[in-house]
C-alpha cells in the first residue's frame, strides 16, 4: 500500500509538473497574441515543433528552426553536431523571403547609374530638385528608349518585350481601374500650407497625396472618352501593413462586378533622398506644359512565389507605354524596375504600379505628371483599338 500511495503521489506530481510546463510553454507562444483567435493559431502552428523538439530530446532549443529542419538534421549526426550553423543559415534565408503582397515599407528607389542634370526651374516649396536620366547601359536591360533594372532571375529579350501585349480596351463601362494601395503617400506643397499629416511625408488630405494624381488622370482618361473608375479609398490608413491585401480584395470586387475592366493602375510615389538623407524631387521639363515630376513603372513577376503567371504580359504593356511617353517627353520617365513582388499585377494583364514624382515634389508636379502619362496611354490604347 505505501509503494502504491508513492507511486500515485509522484504520478500526480509528475502530472502537476507537465500541466504546469505546458502551461508556461502556452502562455509563452501565446504571448504576442491580441485575440482568442491569433492564439489559437499560434498555439496550432506550435504544437508540432515543440512535441517534435521533445521526442529529439531539444525542448529548449531556441534557434526556431522549422519541425521539418529539425527532424532532418536530427537523422544525421553531422548535421545534428552542427545545428548552430545550420540554424543560422536557416534564419537568414527565410529573412531574405519576401512578404505575401509586395512589401510592408514603402517603395524606396535610388539612381543605379543614372546622372543627374541641371535640373530646371521649378516652383519653389524648398526641396532641392534633379533630373535623373540613364547615361549607362550596363546593368539594364534597354529596350530601345526603355531601359529596365531586373532584380529578378528571369532573363529578358529585346524581342519579346517589344511583342504586341494582351490588354486592350473593350465594349463596356468601366475599362480602367485607378486606385491606391498606398493612397496616403503624399507630396510637400509650397509656402505656409498648412497640411495635416498622418505619418512620415503621408497624408489624407487628398489635395496633397497620391488621390490627387489619380483625380487628374481619371480627367484624362473621360476626356479621351474612355470610362474610368477612380477607388479614392487609402488602403494604408489608419493601418499601413497589409494595404496590398487590402487594395487587391478591392480589386478583385470591382472584376467581378465590372467584368469590363482591362487596365488597373495602381497609383504610388517614390522617396529619394540623397547620402545625408535629405529629401529630393525629381522633376522633368516639358515644352509647352510647365515641370512635372519624373515618373516610375514598377513591373512584378513571380519571384516572389506567388502566382503571376502572365507577369510578361504586363511587362509588355508597360515597355509600349514608356516607349509612347518618352517619344514626346524624353525625360520624364525613369528606368522602368522589375521586382520579386507581383504587387496585386496578376489581377489582369494591363496592370500597372506607376510611381509619380516622390516626397519631395510638389502637388502641382504630380498631377501635371499623371495628366501627361495618362494622356499618351489613353491616345495608344484608342489607336490599337481601331
Amino acid at each position: 500500500m505505501k509503494r502504491r500511495a508513492f507511486f500515485s503521489g509522484a504520478l500526480r506530481r509528475g502530472g502537476a509538473v507537465c500541466l504546469a510546463a505546458g502551461t508556461l510553454w502556452a502562455a509563452a507562444v501565446t504571448a504576442g497574441s491580441d485575440t482568442f483567435s491569433e492564439a489559437w493559431t499560434a498555439l496550432r502552428t506550435s504544437a508540432p515543433q515543440g512535441i517534435l523538439h521533445w521526442e529529439l530530446g531539444d525542448l529548449w532549443q531556441a534557434d526556431q528552426l522549422s519541425a521539418a529542419a529539425a527532424l532532418a538534421i536530427g537523422e544525421s549526426p553531422l548535421l545534428l553536431s552542427a545545428r548552430p550553423a545550420v540554424a543560422e543559415l536557416w534564419s537568414s534565408d527565410r529573412a531574405e523571403q519576401p512578404e505575401a503582397e509586395g512589401e510592408t515599407e514603402e517603395i524606396v528607389t535610388e539612381p543605379v547609374t543614372e546622372t543627374p542634370l541641371e535640373a530646371p526651374e521649378a516652383a519653389d516649396n524648398g526641396v532641392a530638385a534633379r533630373t535623373l536620366v540613364p547615361t549607362d547601359p550596363s546593368g539594364y536591360t534597354v529596350c530601345g528608349s526603355v531601359y529596365i533594372s531586373n532584380s529578378t532571375d528571369h532573363a529578358l529579350t529585346v524581342s519579346e518585350l517589344t511583342e504586341p501585349f494582351d490588354a486592350r480596351l473593350v465594349d463596356g463601362s468601366p475599362q480602367i481601374l485607378i486606385l491606391h494601395s498606398h493612397g496616403s503617400e503624399s507630396y510637400t506643397p509650397a509656402g505656409d500650407t498648412e497640411v495635416v499629416w498622418s505619418g512620415d511625408h503621408r497624408t489624407t488630405d487628398t489635395r496633397y497625396n497620391v488621390v490627387k494624381v489619380g483625380d487628374e488622370m481619371a480627367e484624362e482618361f473621360t476626356a479621351a472618352g474612355i470610362s474610368v473608375l477612380h477607388d479614392r479609398t487609402l488602403y494604408d490608413y489608419p493601418s499601413y501593413s497589409g494595404a496590398y491585401d487590402r487594395s487587391l480584395a478591392a480589386i478583385e470586387s470591382y472584376l467581378a462586378q465590372y467584368p469590363s475592366i482591362r487596365f488597373i493602375l495602381d497609383i504610388h510615389r517614390d522617396a529619394i533622398a540623397d547620402s545625408q538623407g535629405n529629401q529630393y524631387k525629381v522633376v522633368s521639363t516639358v515644352e509647352g506644359e510647365g515641370t512635372a515630376a519624373q515618373l516610375t513603372l514598377v513591373m512584378g513577376s513571380d519571384g516572389s512565389g506567388l502566382a503571376h503567371p502572365d507577369w510578361i504580359e504586363n511587362l509588355k504593356l508597360g515597355v509600349a507605354l514608356q516607349s509612347r511617353v518618352l517619344e514626346q517627353y524624353p525625360t520624364l520617365m525613369r528606368p522602368m524596375l522589375l521586382r520579386n513582388s507581383r504587387y496585386n499585377q496578376h489581377a489582369t494583364t494591363g496592370s500597372l504600379l506607376l510611381e509619380v514624382g516622390a516626397a519631395g515634389n510638389s502637388p502641382e508636379e504630380a498631377a501635371l505628371a499623371g495628366r501627361l502619362f495618362a494622356r499618351q496611354m489613353a491616345q495608344l490604347l484608342i489607336e490599337l483599338g481601331k
